[in-house]
Parts: C-alpha cells; sequence; structure tokens
C-alpha cells in the first residue's frame, strides 16, 4: 500500500497549513515554501488546494477521485458533499473525538483494529460513518498505556458539535453528519470542483 513519508512539518509549510490543523502541536519558524514567488495560476491554486484536502486527510489520488465522483452523483453541492464525506471517515471521527493525537494514528489504531462500530470490529480507515453509529475502542485495549496518553494529550480537544464523544464510556456517537460550516479545515473546495470538472 503506498504510504506518503513526507516529513509533516515540511509539508505544511509547502501548503500552507497549520500543523495543528493535523493535530501536531508543533510550530515551524521557517516561512511558508509558497510565499512571495509571484502570483500563481488558476490551475495552480486548484491543484493546491486538491493536495492540501488529499494531505490533511491522508487520502491518496484514486481514492479521492472516487470520493469526488461520488460526492458530483449526490444532491446539493459537489464541494460540500466532498467535504463531509472526507469528515465522516472513520479515521477523521477517531481523531476528532480525541482519541486519536493525530488522524495518522487514528488511521494506524484502526489498521490495528483499535476500534468497534456498532459493536462490529471495523480496521478500514476510509469506512464511512452514518448518523447514529456508535464508535468505541475494543474492551481488551482500553487499558492500553498508548490509550492512557493519548486521552491525556487531547484531553483539553473541543468535540465538534455533530457528534457526542463520552471519553469515560470509551466511545463516540456520531449525532449527524456535519455541515460544511461545522467543518474548520482551511480547503477551498469550490476549487477542488473547479480543477476536476475541466
Amino acid at each position: 500500500m503506498a504510504v506518503d513519508r513526507t516529513p509533516v512539518l515540511k509539508r505544511c509549510r509547502h501548503l500552507g497549513i497549520e500543523p495543528t490543523v493535523l493535530g501536531y502541536d508543533k510550530k515551524s519558524n521557517r516561512k511558508f515554501l509558497h510565499e512571495g514567488k509571484g502570483k500563481k495560476s488558476e490551475y495552480a491554486n486548484q491543484l493546491r488546494e486538491k493536495q492540501k484536502a488529499k494531505f490533511i486527510y491522508g487520502v491518496l489520488e484514486k481514492p479521492f477521485r472516487n470520493y469526488y465522483e461520488k460526492a458530483d452523483r449526490m444532491k446539493g453541492m459537489t464541494g460540500e458533499n466532498l467535504m463531509v464525506i472526507l469528515e465522516s471517515r472513520l479515521d477523521n471521527v477517531v481523531f476528532r473525538s480525541g482519541m486519536a493525537r493525530t488522524r495518522r494514528e487514528a488511521r494506524q489504531m484502526v489498521d490495528h483494529k483499535f476500534f468497534l462500530v456498532n459493536g462490529q470490529l471495523v480496521n478500514i480507515p476510509s469506512y464511512l460513518v452514518k448518523a447514529g453509529d456508535v464508535i468505541e475502542i475494543k474492551e481488551k485495549n482500553r487499558s492500553l498505556q498508548r490509550v492512557k496518553e493519548v486521552f491525556e494529550v487531547t484531553e483539553g480537544r473541543l468535540t465538534p458539535n455533530w457528534m457526542d464523544a463520552d471519553k469515560d464510556a470509551f466511545k463516540v456517537t456520531v449525532k449527524n453528519l456535519p455541515t460544511r460550516e461545522e467543518i474548520d479545515v482551511p480547503v477551498d473546495e469550490m476549487l477542488i470542483v473547479e480543477l476536476y470538472s475541466k
């Protein structure tokens, strides 16, 4: 399976993303690489937004394209649909709920069979959750040192309004899928739609 091994801070600088968006509390003192290099073309801006979305959610090109095509078939605005699909990935929900420090860690924990969805083991990070789904850490994994450390680090993290996290019970309930206004990701999805609709 293809894995993006680019150093996170370097990629953040290149794309102009704050590392905190990805769950990293590190800071880079270097300037963003794209600053002061003249005016970018329309295509370059569109491509950058797509790269940002792919990097933030940890999605490769082919599945990202599939998400776009799915979003295009759905009712409503394609760009907003795309962002809602990306936000409802299991690894993202685990990250947002505070059961993982970063999306990469969430992906790894899902891969390693840490989570149940509605009582069933799911180890597919790209699994799309639905309204009413309950995601919980498997009983035998709750006492692991790693889980305790994660909960200590994410203790002050705010849980989005569209989910209800109960850390004492090691679970999160998806109340409803998020609206675009509830997704605080610095991506202009309209540029992605323009890029794909050429």
